[in-house]
């Protein structure tokens, strides 16, 4: 499976931010949306880094709560990493540990495309896995 079946079933949308805007903006769209993550982009809407839970806790753990106020291109981890559209699930779970991350943006032609967490693509895995069972299980059935 690929990663366009990962963002074909959970969807496109990916909230975003700029660098310049401050980390207390960041972290309030990271809390209203329930998400983990933010992409950062420039003014000409590519991604230049990406802003998350672990920035934040980061940044406090370093600033206090003066890090509020920073802005987002001097917290936010970059370069970022990411994957395409065509890459294998498989693939970008390998990435995402060997780099200790969870959130991968998904580039195409340089585009954002989408977003994918950990937790989508063990969620995507499982599902698969699931349906693999079932489909052996019906088969089993009948034979017998």
């Amino acid at each position: 499976m690929s990663i366009s079946d990962v963002l074909r079933e959970k969807g496109h949308i990916v909230v975003k931010t700029r660098p310049g805007d401050t980390v207390l903006e960041a972290v309030r769209l990271l809390a209203d949306r329930r998400i983990g993550a933010v992409v950062v982009e420039d003014e000409w809407m590519r991604p230049v880094g990406i802003f998350s839970e672990r920035d934040f806790l980061n940044a406090i753990a370093v600033h206090g709560a003066e890090a509020l106020a920073m802005k987002v291109q001097s917290l936010m981890s970059a370069p970022i990493m990411s994957c395409a559209p065509a890459d294998r699930v498989e693939s970008a779970m390998a990435l995402m540990t060997k780099e200790k991350i969870r959130h991968l943006p998904v580039l195409e032609n340089g585009r954002l495309a989408g977003i994918v967490s950990i937790g989508d693509l063990v969620k995507h895995r499982l599902d698969e896995k699931e349906l693999e069972t079932h489909v052996l299980l019906d088969l089993n059935r009948m034979r017998g």
